[in-house]
């Protein structure tokens, strides 16, 4: 996908989750609102639910409604695509009230924000390689679905949390495989040996186990460690044989030194390679991007003619215009 079928999804985003300010009427009885928030929810009208459910609160601090308007205030922002409102009104509501029976649903929902904060529009609709981002995010939910799981394990929704949790793990270990990787392509050996053996030893039973010990046996090699870089093949050949760096059971290093690489690729600090760049091979990768194979699949039947015709502009282009990103056009 091209920068410019990115921006032209992000519009539709952007128009689907605006609607216009509504005023809330300063007349509407507690019931009223409630019900009016009920109504927006089941139609999902979520800002004007967010503007009821804010209302009752502050109109009716000490009603029937106020807890429930808090709670469901939480997945209003949720859904209306608000993480960080969506995590603010969780952690509100579980200092406020950490004996509620719906107390873990706060937790549930606080995690469930973080899970998605990186996977909006764009990453449900287009193959992004949610591994190379950044893994904040990732982190959190973790953290939070791992709060649910210790303090409520009999929740309802545990074990939803504890599968987000299995696929947070491997994409955490995923992006320790990527810097590492980035290491090895630097010639910072030493620290990409010390992401293999984080990976190895924080990360057991995940896929990246695997390509933590093929970057820990190719910086070994590179530092002239032979003894360690040995132990971590001979493991890797045992538990792994299948590895894509094990070849007839010996041992093919993946990154190349940086004094192979080609002048035009030394002279712009690698930004431009000399020949096509190597496609991603780690166990870890592929794992986690199976989810999105089928995405572009996915994408609405009302926004393809779009990305069609806008395909076809792009295809016509000149070389000057894509050079210039466009701003001479």
């Amino acid at each position: 996908m091209q920068v410019k079928h990115l921006l032209l999804i992000a519009i539709f985003a952007l128009t689907a989750a605006c609607s216009s300010n509504e005023t809330v009427d300063e007349n509407l009885g507690e019931v009223e609102l409630y019900q009016q928030a009920q109504a927006d929810l089941d139609n999902k009208s979520y800002t004007s639910a967010i503007s009821k459910l804010k209302a009752l609160e502050s109109r009716y601090p000490f009603g029937r409604f106020a807890e429930q308007a808090q709670l469901e205030l939480i997945y209003a922002y949720y859904r209306n695509v608000e993480p960080e409102a969506a995590r603010a009104a969780a952690e509100r509501f579980i200092r406020l009230h950490p004996q509620h029976p719906n107390v873990d649903y706060a937790y549930y929902l606080k995690g469930l924000a973080s899970f998605d904060q990186d996977r909006g529009l764009l990453a449900r609709f287009l193959p992004l390689d949610m591994t190379k981002r950044d893994p904040g995010a990732a982190r959190d939910s973790f953290n939070e679905f791992a709060q649910l799981t210790s303090r409520y394990p009999n929740s309802r929704y545990s074990p939803d949390a504890k599968t987000r949790m299995v696929y947070l793990r491997n994409l955490l270990a995923a992006n320790e495989i990527h810097v590492a990787h980035y290491y090895l392509k630097r010639q910072a050996y030493v620290a990409a040996a010390n992401r293999g053996r984080y990976v190895v030893e924080n990360f057991q039973g995940t896929p990246a186990v695997a390509d933590g010990l093929a970057v820990m046996t190719e910086a070994y090699q590179r530092l002239g460690l032979d003894d360690l870089a040995e132990t971590s093949l001979k493991t890797l050949q045992l538990n792994y044989p299948e590895h894509v760096t094990l070849e007839d059971g010996k041992f093919t290093p993946i990154e190349r030194e940086d004094d192979n690489r080609s002048w035009l690729s030394k002279a712009t600090l690698g930004f431009i390679e000399g020949e096509a760049p190597r496609p991603d091979v780690s166990q870890a990768n592929r794992d986690v991007l199976r989810q999105y194979e089928s995405a572009e699949q996915d994408l609405p039947e009302e926004l393809r003619p779009v990305l069609e015709e806008v395909e076809q502009q792009e295809a016509k282009r000149s070389w000057w215009s894509r050079l210039t990103f466009g701003l001479f056009d």
